[in-house]
Formats: C-alpha cells, structure tokens, sequence
C-alpha cells in the first residue's frame, strides 16, 4: 500500500522527506516527486506549490504516476472556530471550495460543476487513523468541514461567512482541489492541517508556519509508523 503525501510548500514538507528510506527523486509537470518508504510504509512525497490550480496538477500526476492507494494532503490552515488555536489540528471529514460561486445561475454558493456537490467527504477509516495519530501526539484535535479557495485570508468577515455558508472550521488554499481530483479518479484521500493563524492572521502566519508545519509532519509520521488497516 503506497502513501502520496502532498504539501503546498517545502516547509510543509521538508522535515518528512528528511526521513524517508531509500529515496528516488522525478521530477514531472515541474514538480518533483520523492519515493520511498518511511517506518517500512511505501510512500511518494510532492510539494505541490501554493493554490488550488498546482494541487491539482500535483495530485492528477501522482495518481497517473505512481498510483497511490491514497492521498493525504498535510500543511498549515487558518482557524475558522473557537475550538481550534495556534498549533492544534484540523482534520477533514469533508472539503469544500469557497470561492466556486455559481450562484447566479442559481445553484447553491460552493457547487462544484460536475459532480454536482459542495461538500467531498474524505476517507472515514483514514480520517479516523489520521485523528487517532494526532491525539497520540499528545496534540488537540478537532474533525470537520475545511475549506479551500486562492486567498490567504485575514477578513473576518470573509472568514464569518465562509464558516457560515460551508459550517467550516478552518480554511485553506488547497484540499479541497485534491479532494475534487481524488474523487474524480476514486482514490481515497484525507486532510490534515495544524493552524498557523488565528486573529493575528498574516502575522501569527509568519511566526508560527514552521512550527505548525512540524506538528502535521509529527502526526503523518504516527500514522506511518502504526500496522496497515486490514
């Protein structure tokens, strides 16, 4: 069973491929691929770039390439809730993208033309293993909604309807363009995000990215090291 593990940025990423055995390196549609096995786990590691357009470059060719039976796409998010603060965990139970808007045609705010919904629901065996791995970690977690859209967001308000319209609890730029690909090509997936920013947005960013970073890495890296679901 092979693992992809996609990041939006080297940050993200970094600290895993550090630990992967018997790496190989291949770099397709500009984006470089790592194979190899972490806690005798088959896995292949991208850092996508920042956005939904390069996640789902990254995830379509991962999947043509190298056939993952699943794919997790890990990194930072911004808190759209009161449960969730600097450094806790995010994990997906089902994606969204809030900035698809259709609206005026008259189809609800969010729906994605073509599969005809607003919300992707991840993978339910690996979003428990996922949640499971990061209490393990001693770290907070909370299961829910996660948003994507190409905006780093620091409006409040945007932030309040966004948590509104999809019932959100964080938000970010990217998981919900891997759900849609997962999901057009039936391949399970999960996401899993540390918050980086709260109120202090931009700023919490800058100062605490690397270290949410390093908490998603901690988390994948449990789940690797644990038996294979039968």
């Amino acid at each position: 069973m092979t693992i992809g593990i996609i990041a939006a940025m080297k940050l993200e990423l970094d600290a895993l491929r550090a630990v992967i055995d018997n790496p190989v390196e291949e770099t397709v549609s500009g984006i470089t691929f790592t194979r190899g096995t972490i806690s005798g786990r088959s896995v292949v590691a991208a850092v996508s770039g920042v956005g939904k357009v390069f996640a789902a470059l990254c995830a379509q060719t991962m999947i043509l390439r190298y056939a993952p039976d699943a794919v997790v796409n890990i990194g930072v998010a911004g808190t759209l809730t009161s449960e969730l603060n600097l450094l806790d965990i995010a994990v997906a139970t089902s994606v969204c993208q809030h900035d698809m808007d259709t609206s005026a045609l008259g189809d609800p705010v969010g729906l994605i033309s073509g599969i005809n919904t607003t919300h992707i629901r991840t993978d339910e065996p690996l979003t428990h293993d996922l949640r499971t791995s990061a209490l393990r970690c001693g770290l907070k977690c909370v299961s829910g909604v996660i948003a994507s859209g190409d905006q780093f967001l620091c409006d409040r308000s945007r932030k309040q309807e966004i948590r509104e319209n999809f019932s959100a609890i964080a938000v970010e730029m990217e998981g919900a363009s891997i759900g849609q690909v997962c999901y057009v090509n039936n391949v399970p997936f999960a996401v899993l995000r540390t918050i980086s920013d709260g109120d202090g947005a931009g700023l919490d960013y800058r100062i605490f990215a690397a270290s949410a970073a390093r908490n998603s890495i901690q988390v994948i890296r449990d789940y690797l090291s644990k038996p294979i679901r039968d």
